[in-house]
């Protein structure tokens, strides 16, 4: 992968064919940072030094088991071991993690209520806390036959259709167009006296893989549909994406992360030919209108912690903030008894249903919840399968480590060597894990590449063992043979592997 410092990212041949006749448009004042500035020329080679992959696999690297530096959580592992507090926050600061955390688990009811503090629910909605998709702050699933879809929704949008939208979009200035009817994702609850919009409908075929060394495994494709539409069908134009909640943890180190050095792994036009062209999501912040780098999301959309809080109270809960102002939700003008429902907004509380002050601490610990320690990082079964794991190219998206901003906000986030192993840019996934929706500078077969510290402890933290976008993967070797497009080659060398080595890298992933 290409480290060579990005002048113009925007103004790049890849990204100005994917929006085509814009190029200049693009280009006008989209100037990221190339090089840091919070550290001096010592410093950086310092930081070079630090955060260049390993070639020696004898032992663990100094500080790996810490994959978050002197934030990282040493407490035994439970299904809590992804709500725990940093390490390294001060005493003073932990009331605000615990105001916040209690937010977190809030269960907001529709409006008018006796508890005034508490009502504006929906009027859609998909779920009624952010523990409710983040159970355990951990990674959602899908229903799997049973009662819930909560922590699994569908995203709604259509590209553009005219110049004035492209425009707008390659301007940042939105990341596409919601359905006319049903809005920006299907919400499948609804306050009473009003109808939900619908059900998320899957069903999945299998389809067997055949390895290198003649195992078969059965991978399964998932259809999506929505049953009983309650408002109309969906625009045609309209495409459907599922998404499972993301893990919680270590999201405050991550938007410490300077834009230059994530930029720094950025190659949109494969200059180097290795086949990965990752791609710096362009957004706008919601507070300051800015244009930001993307990080958070399944598709990079949002620039902060605030900006990824801000988006689900909206559009999951219907609770309008600050940054995000509509008490309405996701109503869209089509849905006018939803637009009528009584809203949560008390003026002697604030002008939104969840003030400045509820959105500042529910961002707070989301930012500092503690990603756990490694475990058996030492190990020579895991050391074998983290050989393989960098051997293989995976390392080429998933970028071990990072050095953290010194001049953050938080002092908790500052100067900390971390492991999240993702570049955090967009990448081609091929076909099969193509949901055909654009979204930003995404297009509908890119993704960001996802961290995977913390992974290992799926199943004791949620509880289930389903991976990607959507769940569709049962295990850790599902998800890695459904890789494409630019992971084709590093999934194609897993799939060569004998089935020690495979196993091998297995063990290393859930060490993380």
């Amino acid at each position: 992968m290409s480290h060579t410092p990005v002048r113009r990212l925007i103004a790049s041949a890849a990204l100005c064919a994917m929006l085509a006749g814009f190029s200049a448009a693009i280009a006008a004042g989209f100037d990221l940072p190339t090089k840091r500035a919070d550290l001096s020329e010592a410093d950086l080679k310092r930081v070079a030094d630090v955060a260049r992959p390993t070639a020696d696999f004898s032992k663990a690297e100094q500080y790996e088991a810490m994959q978050a530096g002197a934030a990282t959580s040493i407490n035994p592992v439970t299904e809590d071991s992804f709500s725990h507090i940093s390490a390294n926050i001060p005493f003073e600061e932990e009331q605000q993690f615990r105001l916040g955390n209690a937010l977190f688990r809030k269960l907001w009811v529709s409006a008018p209520s006796s508890t005034q503090a508490s009502d504006g629910l929906g009027p859609l909605f998909n779920a009624r806390s952010c523990m409710s998709c983040h159970v355990n702050d951990g990674r959602g699933k899908p229903p799997e036959g049973g009662p819930s879809a909560t922590s699994m929704l569908l995203r709604l949008a259509r590209a553009a259709k005219t110049a004035e939208e492209e425009k707008a979009i390659a301007q940042a200035d939105v990341v596409n167009f919601p359905d006319p009817v049903y809005g920006h994702q299907l919400q499948d609850l609804a306050v009473p006296g009003l109808a939900a919009e619908g059900k998320m409908a899957i069903s999945y075929s299998e389809e067997p893989v055949t390895l290198g060394d003649g195992e078969t495994v059965s991978l399964r494709r998932p259809s999506y549909t929505v049953e009983n539409p309650a408002y109309g069908p969906l625009d045609p134009a309209t495409t459907i994406s599922p998404r499972v909640a993301s893990a919680m943890i270590g999201l405050g180190l991550i938007e410490a992360i300077p834009e230059a050095d994530i930029l720094a792994h950025a190659d949109p036009d494969d200059a180097d030919g290795d086949g990965i062209s990752g791609k710096a999501a362009i957004v706008r912040d919601h507070r300051s209108g800015k244009i930001a780098l993307g990080r958070f999301g399944w598709k990079a959309q949002n620039a902060t912690v605030r900006d990824q809080s801000a988006d689900a109270f909206a559009n999951d809960i219907g609770i309008s903030t600050p940054d995000q102002p509509n008490a309405q939700g996701d109503c869209t003008k089509a849905e006018e008894k939803c637009l009528d429902m009584p809203t949560g907004v008390q003026k002697r509380l604030g002008v939104e249903e969840a003030p400045g002050p509820i959105l500042d601490l529910v961002t707070f610990y989301s930012e500092n919840l503690a990603v756990p320690a490694r475990r058996k990082a030492s190990f020579p079964e895991t050391l074998r399968g983290k050989r393989i794991f960098y051997e293989t190219g995976c390392i080429s998206c998933h970028v071990p480590k990072f050095v953290t901003r010194r001049d953050t906000p938080d002092k908790a986030q500052s100067f900390q060597l971390i492991w999240p192993y993702s570049d955090f840019l967009l990448h081609d996934m091929g076909d099969g894990l193509a949901d055909g929706q654009q979204v930003g500078l995404a297009s509908g077969r890119e993704w960001r590449t996802p961290p995977l510290w913390g992974i290992g402890l799926t199943r004791t933290v949620s509880g289930h063992s389903f991976f990607l976008h959507d769940g569709r993967a049962r295990d850790l070797t599902e998800a890695i043979l459904w890789h494409g497009g630019e992971a084709e080659k590093a999934r194609n060398a897993f799939s060569s592997l004998s089935k020690e080595d495979r196993e091998a890298l297995i063990t290393f992933l859930e060490s993380l």
